[in-house]
C-alpha cells in the first residue's frame, strides 16, 4: 500500500533492519510456527531477513510488484515470494502451519479489508496453526511518518472480536508501547 518517501527510506534502512533483527526473536519466542510459514506483507524484507534462517520453509505474499522483484532478487530460492493480496490469498485451504504479519496491517486501506485478511489467514492455516503479528499504534511520530500514506490503525479493543469472527480461537492481544501484538489459532 502507498508509503511516503520518508516512510519508505526508514523501512528500507539498515538501521530499521537491525532493529527488527534484534527484536524478532523476543516477539516470536514461544510462538509455535511449525514447518511452513506464510508472511503477509513483507515490504522491504526486514522481517523476512530476521526469520528466513530459522524456519524450514517461508513463503511471502506481497502486493507491490516492485517489492516482489526486490525480495525475489535478495532471497532467491530461500523464500517463495508471491505477488498477491493478503485479503485474497492464492493458496489452498490448510496449507500453512503459521501465518505472520508485522507492522503492515495499518497499510491495509480499510477495516473491512483487514477483516478479509484475517479470514484468509484463518483459511490457509492448518488446524491448530497460529496467526501471529504486531502492528503499530498511533502517536504523534507515527502520524507524522504516515502523512500521505494509507493508515488504518487497528484498534486493540476490537481485535479479539474481529479475529474470532474470522474463525480463529484462543485469541491473545497484548498492548506494548506503540504496538499491539496478537496471536490466534485455527480450531483443531
Amino acid at each position: 500500500m502507498p508509503m511516503n518517501l520518508i516512510h519508505r527510506r526508514i523501512c528500507s534502512s539498515p538501521k530499521w533492519a537491525a532493529a527488527v533483527r534484534d527484536r524478532m526473536p523476543g516477539f516470536l519466542a514461544g510462538t509455535p510456527l511449525g514447518d511452513d510459514v506464510l508472511e503477509i506483507g513483507p515490504g522491504f524484507g526486514a522481517t523476512t531477513r530476521a526469520m528466513v534462517d530459522h524456519l524450514p520453509a517461508l513463503t511471502c505474499v506481497e502486493i507491490d510488484p516492485a517489492s516482489v522483484e526486490r525480495l525475489r532478487a535478495e532471497f532467491g530460492d530461500r523464500v517463495d515470494v508471491v505477488l498477491g493480496d493478503g485479503a485474497a490469498l492464492p493458496f489452498p485451504d490448510g496449507r500453512f502451519s503459521a501465518v505472520v504479519c508485522f507492522t503492515m496491517l495499518h497499510h491495509v486501506p480499510s477495516a473491512q479489508q483487514q477483516d478479509a485478511l484475517f479470514a484468509e489467514a484463518a483459511r490457509v492455516l492448518r488446524p491448530g496453526g497460529v496467526f501471529a503479528g504486531l502492528d503499530s499504534q498511533p502517536s504523534l511520530r507515527f502520524r507524522f511518518l504516515h502523512i500521505g500514506d494509507t493508515m488504518t490503525v487497528v484498534d486493540p479493543a476490537t481485535l479479539p472480536g474481529r479475529l474470532g469472527r474470522a474463525g480463529l480461537v484462543d485469541v491473545a492481544v497484548t498492548r506494548a508501547p506503540g504496538q499491539v501484538l496478537f496471536s490466534a489459532y485455527r480450531p483443531v
